[in-house]
């Protein structure tokens, strides 16, 4: 299958879609538990969220790394996730979605950076279209802890089955292209060469 150099592949529905993020197990085991974050969780900190499956994997090592040993899967509102990428700024500048190096640096001030990294298969090589990773900060980590969550799920039993599967098409998230609004996909650079 034919992929956009830069698309949003997500597990989405009508009001929601899900987002990934790794932590130790202290961490992940008090926000199952309260079905929001919370205990040893670091509001000040910039928090990235990813919609791939797959790139989560990658980060995380398949929940290996230390301090990334529990994958949550985390649903959030498409209000939410959207509200975050319009009031996002690339982490890199772009001569094609940006006038000026300056009007980058200048919209930097947004509380969401954005950037797009190379998606990755199974074994977590690179392939080459991007995928999305969304960092959040000051009033849009806010508003994910507060308004935009709407559950929580611990998943590394599956991550572990699939990283030890043979055959592991079926056990994978469905990822669809998320429909993205035609101003968002411009001031995410969709389309454009990295």
């Amino acid at each position: 299958m034919n992929h956009p150099l830069r698309e949003i592949r997500a597990d989405f529905d009508t009001e929601s879609l899900v987002v990934y993020q790794a932590y130790n197990p202290e961490i992940a085991a008090a926000a199952v538990r309260a079905g929001r974050f919370g205990a040893g969780f670091k509001v000040e900190r910039m928090t990235w969220i990813k919609p791939s499956f797959l790139w989560m994997m990658y980060r995380s090592g398949w929940a290996t790394k230390p301090g990334q040993e529990r994958v949550l899967a985390i649903r959030i509102t498409r209000d939410g996730f959207e509200w975050a990428l319009r009031h996002s700024a690339l982490s890199h500048f772009e001569p094609g979605v940006h006038a000026s190096e300056r009007e980058w640096r200048d919209g930097l001030v947004a509380p969401v950076r954005v950037q797009w990294d190379p998606e990755r298969d199974l074994r977590s090589a690179p392939l080459p279209y991007r995928s999305l990773q969304v960092g959040l900060a000051g009033d849009a980590v806010r508003r994910y802890l507060d308004e935009w969550i709407v559950a929580i799920t611990d998943i590394t039993d599956t991550v572990r089955t699939i990283r030890e599967a043979t055959d592991v098409a079926e056990l994978l998230p469905v990822e669809r292209s998320y429909p993205v609004p035609g101003d968002i996909a411009v001031a995410l650079g969709m389309g454009s060469v990295p």
